[in-house]
């Protein structure tokens, strides 16, 4: 049997013009209770504690520098005007090896002030050279509309900054082409407006001399693996026009963030790591939903093996989702202005519709304090949302890792976490919201049931304990660079010179875009054979955006991406927007476009998939006696084929309906380990029971995968068979979710021996007694989490961690 998974101001004088905006804040209706007082309120609520810890993160004096000498009289002026009395240690440090022509990364902690380490070199230059021009890119428009402001609000005279992204009008860009000297925009708008009209930029690429890349950790897997070519492709045309601009970096906290930077931008880079910016108190909670009381009626039609949740009731633990929505409605009603950290768009509607019916209950119309924000909201509905709550007219938001970065949010009182958001680096980057100039805040990690989220809230070492992670990615994934060469090409001819810049597998990628007959070979170089360009997908979403439309207005609600269309918008789907749930018609996927109606059914949705993996060949293997370790290219073969309509009330399966949608294919990268049939019977795992126990540790080991690598359980999927056709053995398969791979699975087989033990620990530390969403359940699994045998999988691992070298 096959199964398969896929799925704070910091301190006074105000120094950090990250957030510069922030100012404009309203305070709300007053100052709410203490950090501390208000974690005991919460955690008051219920009969039992919910907290497993309290984690103190105390405040830190900030260490100032002297202005650089070569910092113009008028550029110093401005930041004093803003608050800004001296730069911090750490910025006179990246500023400095900026100004003295240094490729530099500065990665430091949430509000520390990145923002002045890049625009002090970069504002510099342009003032003492007229002709000097900047290029800032952000992973979105809204953290890009913040740069904007910041710099604007300098008023320094001749830099006219402006934003260049898909929402600047048509009749905006020919000015920005020739007179902005500080562009602000994203890698997407890089790789689909400036790199194909370079000509019309040329003047503004000649005299480039910065490139600011911010927040550049976000750039990590299949989307850092483009970034770091389009990159390349913008060297490419700089050198083409006499010009070799500057990389400054900023990062959050991250492992080895030079040899990240490096990675992703193909130049030595110099790392600035030392924070040196004043911060203020953190009362940092790890928060458990409580378990639920047993469900004694005999009433449900469905008894709970069938429903594919869980094997016990007694084991269910209450939704992180209603525990977030909870309290952020009491926070709320404390007076306390939150943001919650949501990691779906469903699930931030969810939450942010909850806390509204619960503050209307207590005080009508208090609702209206709180919103949704989330991707795939139209431009006007994000900016209304960003405007309220920079105003105060909001008190509560839930929203997606949209807000993880875009709009400065330093300046709330605290931040709700609901579920750890995959990595180590996000986690600080949303604790970091929370805060107000000088005063204490609140962070809060409700954990998921999950196995991850339940073994960091019981090993807080984990957390506090642990380094950030190196971000991850792979310039030489062939799936992104052939593709990206093909770009590259279109813009100019490839020379010998240009393979060496695109480094490793770049002459083979090309052959391969010869004998495809993409590219031509001349005695000057390979040429695009072609006259439409290559349709390339930086953010590796599986297509086109899809429209999703209400059927009887026309009206345009939102766009979900290619990738997940299957899943939201199939014929019958349950989808929310804005609170609003609607029923999907029909799904057209010619059209990229999905018809809705508006209705409030008393079910929810979930889409099952099946999936079939072949081995296509092996890159690296451990031959450990019983148990082998594998690492290699797979493809994956994966098709939606139903959906189950669940009582949102009792969580009971109404039915499932068939679908038939197309098959997709992924060719990718895994990590597998198969072990002999004797040494499983020598381990007590009887033949019946194998395919239970292989399923139960894939699903713990894909969600302990993200204490490794920068992934969370999303961008990874597993099988595993107690007889696979190419391994002639009992296997465990984990792959990366993303054409080629995404640098997860490499890291997996790296790290194998620690991965497993943890994810061993989390199964046999979890007090249910057959296994639970929280060691060996999945929220993904399209066969219904069955069958599943939670001790044969601690059996399982033990034989693997036994003859796996560590």
């Amino acid at each position: 049997m096959t199964s398969n998974d896929f799925g704070s101001a910091r301190g006074t004088p105000r120094h950090d013009l990250e957030s510069s905006s922030a100012a404009t804040v309203s305070a709300g209706p007053g100052p709410g209770p203490a950090p501390a007082d208000l974690l005991r309120r919460l955690r008051a609520r219920g009969a039992a504690d919910p907290v497993t810890h309290v984690e103190r993160v105390p405040a830190r004096a900030g260490v100032p520098a002297p202005w650089p000498s070569w910092a113009p009289a008028e550029l110093r002026a401005a930041f004093t005007g803003r608050g800004v009395a001296a730069p911090w240690q750490h910025q006179a440090e990246a500023a400095n090896l900026a100004y003295e022509g240094q490729h530099v990364i500065v990665a430091t902690g949430t509000a520390s002030g990145k923002s002045l380490a890049y625009q002090l070199p970069a504002l510099a230059t342009v003032l003492a050279d007229p002709r000097a021009t900047v290029l800032y890119l952000a992973p979105t428009k809204a953290l890009a509309a913040d740069q904007l402001r910041a710099v604007a609000a300098l008023e320094l005279e001749g830099v006219r900054p402006a934003c260049y992204d898909g929402d600047t009008p048509r009749t905006e860009r020919e000015w920005i082409r020739r007179h902005s000297r500080f562009v602000l925009t994203n890698p997407d708008m890089l790789h689909h407006g400036i790199l194909p009209g370079h000509a019309q930029w040329s003047g503004f690429l000649r005299r480039l001399a910065y490139v600011v890349i911010d927040e550049c950790h976000t750039y990590r897997g299949v989307f850092g693996s483009h970034v770091a070519h389009v990159l390349r492709r913008l060297r490419r045309q700089c050198a083409r026009f006499g010009a070799t601009p500057v990389f400054v970096l900023a990062s959050a906290t991250s492992g080895d963030p030079a040899t990240a930077a490096g990675r992703l931008t193909g130049l030595p880079v110099t790392a600035v790591t030392e924070d040196a910016s004043p911060r203020g108190g953190v009362t940092f909670a790890l928060w458990e939903p409580p378990l639920l009381p047993p469900d004694t009626s005999a009433s449900s039609p469905v008894p709970p093996q069938a429903t594919g949740e869980h094997d016990e009731l007694h084991q269910v633990r209450r939704s992180a989702l209603r525990e977030t929505a909870d309290l952020l409605a009491d926070t709320v009603a404390e007076g306390v202005r939150t943001l919650a950290f949501v990691r779906s768009r469903k699930g931030a509607e969810v939450v942010a519709a909850n806390a509204r019916r619960a503050l209307d209950d207590a005080v009508p119309g208090l609702g209206d304090r709180v919103a949704a924000y989330r991707g795939g909201y139209l431009r006007e509905e994000r900016r209304e949302l960003e405007r309220a709550l920079l105003h105060g007219d909001l008190l509560g938001l839930a929203s997606t890792n949209a807000l993880e970065l875009g709009v400065d949010l330093v300046g709330l009182d605290a931040v709700l976490i609901c579920g750890y958001p995959g990595t180590r680096a996000s986690l600080w980057q949303q604790a970091g919201r929370a805060g107000r100039s000088g005063q204490e805040a609140l962070a809060v990690l409700v954990a998921r049931d999950d196995p991850l989220d339940t073994y960091l809230v019981h090993h807080p070492e984990a957390i506090f304990g642990a380094p950030v992670e190196a971000t991850v990615l792979d310039p030489a994934n062939p799936y992104v660079l052939a593709p990206q060469l093909a770009c590259a090409a279109v813009e100019a001819p490839l020379t010998p010179a240009d393979l060496v810049l695109f480094g490793e597998g770049a002459k083979e990628a090309v052959d391969e875009l010869v004998a495809a007959g993409a590219l031509r070979q001349r005695p000057t170089g390979w040429y695009w054979r072609h006259r439409e360009r290559p349709e390339v997908d930086l953010r590796g979403e599986g297509g086109a955006p899809v429209a999703v439309v209400e059927s009887s207005t026309g009206r345009l609600l939102g766009t979900v991406d290619g990738g997940s269309s299957h899943f939201l918008l199939h014929s019958g789907a349950v989808y929310l927007h804005q609170g609003v749930s609607y029923v999907v018609d029909q799904l057209d996927l010619a059209d990229g476009c999905a018809l809705v109606r508006a209705e409030e059914p008393d079910w929810s949705t979930h889409a099952r998939d099946v999936t079939d993996l072949s081995v296509v060949s092996v890159r690296s293997y451990v031959d450990a006696g019983p148990v082998g370790m594998f690492l290699g290219e797979v493809d994956v073969t994966s098709q939606v084929v139903s959906y189950q309509r669940r009582r949102i009330a009792t969580g009971e399966v109404i039915d499932t309906r068939p679908l038939d949608l197309p098959t997709r294919e992924l060719r990718t990268v895994a990590v597998w380990f198969t072990l002999s049939p004797q040494s499983l019977a020598l381990a007590g795992v009887q033949p019946a029971d194998v395919p239970g126990a292989l399923h139960a540790a894939e699903h713990a080991a894909i969600g302990l995968l993200p204490l490794m690598a920068t992934c969370d359980r999303w961008d990874i999927g597993g099988i595993s068979t107690a007889l696979h056709p190419d391994t002639e053995a009992p296997t465990v398969f984990v792959y990366d979710g993303h054409p080629g791979g995404a640098g997860f699975a490499e890291r997996a087989y790296g790290t194998a021996a620690a991965w497993l033990r943890a994810t061993r620990d989390a199964i046999a530390e979890c007090g249910c007694d057959t296994g639970c969403p929280s060691c060996v359940q999945s929220p993904k699994c399209g066969n219904g989490n069955n069958p599943l045998s939670k001790p044969d999988a601690i059996r399982v691992l033990d034989v693997v961690l036994t003859n796996l070298p560590d």
